[in-house]
């Protein structure tokens, strides 16, 4: 079945991408972004890493991600009862949390970027992971502290066998 344009009507979701930092998240979400466009959908993108730029939250301890991800789900789930759809690029290690922002949304897909960290080492455009593995960079997540993937996300993208040309939708 293709779908026309006129024929897609989404319902308002939050769509919650969450991985490892450098599993792909912002660029799987860029291209929902484009489709949609293309599909004349009004969507909304919360990117983690510039909201943290935004607020000027620069504490990475296990309380202020905790804090931060309730905060970006609070707005995700502001933005769904809009009418929107929200897509949520972050890394989110906690599955408690992941779990609490499922709740205060009604239709929750969380969406498993499932990155080996071996690749998002190699990746690693912004440097993050060297400063970590140096102890320059305390509490990043993968090295210390842990990330917690999800149990039963609704989707999972092996991220390690994907390339993005395959993932255009």
């Amino acid at each position: 079945m293709i779908i026309q344009k006129n024929d897609f009507k989404p319902k308002p979701a939050v769509i919650w991408l969450t991985g490892l930092c450098g599993a792909g998240k912002t660029t799987f979400a860029d291209c929902l972004i484009e489709k949609f466009k293309e599909l004349s959908v009004v969507s909304v993108l919360l990117d983690g890493d510039e909201i943290r730029k935004t607020l000027r939250v620069n504490s990475f301890d296990e309380d202020s991600r905790k804090k931060h991800n309730l905060y970006v789900g609070y707005f995700a789930s502001l933005l769904e009862k809009q009418g929107n759809v929200v897509i949520v690029a972050l890394i989110s290690p906690y599955k408690e949390i992941r779990n609490e922002v499922r709740a205060m949304c009604k239709n929750f897909i969380e969406v498993y970027v499932s990155t080996k960290i071996e690749i998002c080492i190699e990746r690693d455009a912004k440097g993050h992971y060297q400063k970590a593995l140096s102890g320059e960079i305390k509490e990043f997540t993968g090295i210390s502290p842990p990330y917690f993937p999800p149990d039963n996300p609704e989707i999972t993208i092996d991220n390690g066998s994907v390339t993005f040309q395959h993932a255009q939708m």
